[in-house]
């Protein structure tokens, strides 16, 4: 496993946690489609600023950090035993060298409290849904889609269903 630590976000590195984040998205979104606009927020950006602005806003941001340099970043937001997964991302310069992993490990041991975890991601996200399965545990529980929005989140539904009009998964890890 990557030896990695999650670092608070700092104010001074906020600007520059928000464009390594949509580098990361608008990577994944890239590979799957190629430059094709209907995918993408605003500005070729399949995440827009005010989406992680809002994520970091309101949740616990974390710089993943190796070797004293940042490789991605994360936010999470805790409720007693339940926790949500609102952003994780590594750089594509340093894929698949287990840093992704080490990251969610290291979230599972700040917060042992949490016994459910929550995430979601695109249909077309494939590198997303088998790190979040076959790596993290989580299962997929429920398909958001025209036929199904998800009834928590009215305003993210119009947006997703706009967006992401083949759906988005909803994924759940249980802890004992």
């Amino acid at each position: 496993m990557a030896n990695i630590e999650l670092v608070p976000l700092e104010q001074t590195d906020r600007e520059q946690f928000i464009k390594d984040n949509q580098e990361a998205f608008n990577y994944g979104a890239l590979e799957e489609f190629g430059r094709r606009d209907d995918h993408f927020e605003e500005d070729g950006e399949i995440i827009s600023r005010e989406t992680i602005e809002k994520s970091i806003d309101g949740g616990e941001a974390y710089r993943i950090m190796q070797d004293g340099k940042p490789v991605g970043g994360v936010v999470i937001k805790v409720d007693g035993e339940r926790g949500d997964l609102d952003l994780l991302f590594v750089s594509p310069h340093v894929h698949s060298k287990g840093i992704g992993y080490a990251a969610w490990c290291a979230v599972e041991k700040l917060h042992p409290e949490v016994t459910v975890w929550e995430t979601v991601t695109p249909y077309f996200e494939k590198r997303n849904i088998h790190f979040y399965v076959n790596r993290c545990g989580f299962h997929i529980v429920e398909f958001f889609n025209s036929h199904h929005p998800d009834p928590n989140d009215p305003d993210m539904s119009e947006q997703a269903d706009e967006q992401f009009p083949d759906g988005m998964f909803r994924f759940e890890k249980r802890l004992k």
